[in-house]
């Protein structure tokens, strides 16, 4: 169902429970494009934020039981989402596995750092003004970014330093994560093999 070579770092998921039904695919070595139908439309805008600054190719068609709230939605596609990462840079050998962003929009700025250092991580410090950004619940966003985390193996360090206006944050935030997406993902022609000491990641 994936591939993780160098030639191919590409990976498919397709998930499936009582509450959502989730087909996600994506290719690290993309242009930016974006095919996305999460049923969220402000989700939707923010995925497309990761496709086009970490330059991968990202489909996702996601349904979900939205009638009760759209938690179980946006965690399982962060799920897979973490899952078809961690596929498609198969052992990480020759990958700069470290990547970082600071991304300003207008107010806000925000920085992201992430590893893809095998061992899960989430340090998240957003504080927003209102507690709905376009109908969107915002404590769903650290969900999100958990199951990113949890299920991609990544350490994932998330701070919006400023800003005033909801959209703004966590539209720098998503920004923030392709570029650091798209620098950790990146070849290193002087690495020679894995890049950590134990020789796994």
């Amino acid at each position: 169902m994936s591939k993780s070579t160098k030639q191919n770092r590409s990976a498919a998921i397709e998930r499936t429970t009582k509450e959502t039904a989730i087909k996600l695919s994506l290719d690290l070595d993309g242009s930016g494009a974006a095919r996305l139908n999460s049923s969220i439309p402000f989700l939707d805008h923010m995925l497309e934020q990761i496709a086009r600054h970490g330059l991968i190719d990202l489909t996702v068609e996601a349904k979900g039981d939205r009638e009760i709230d759209d938690h179980h939605t946006v965690e399982d596609i962060g799920i897979c989402l973490g899952e078809a990462l961690r596929q498609a840079v198969g052992d990480k050998a020759g990958i700069t596995r470290y990547g970082h962003a600071y991304v300003p929009l207008d107010e806000a700025l925000s920085r992201v750092v992430l590893d893809f250092s095998g061992r899960p991580g989430l340090e998240y410090h957003i504080d927003f003004p209102k507690e709905t950004v376009g109908g969107f619940d915002i404590d769903l966003f650290k969900e999100f970014f958990q199951a990113v985390s949890n299920h991609g193996r990544i350490t994932l360090h998330i701070d919006a330093l400023r800003g005033g206006n909801n959209h703004h944050i966590i539209e720098t935030v998503f920004k923030a994560f392709g570029r650091a997406l798209r620098m950790a993902v990146a070849a290193d022609a002087r690495q020679q093999g894995i890049p950590s000491t134990k020789g796994a990641l």
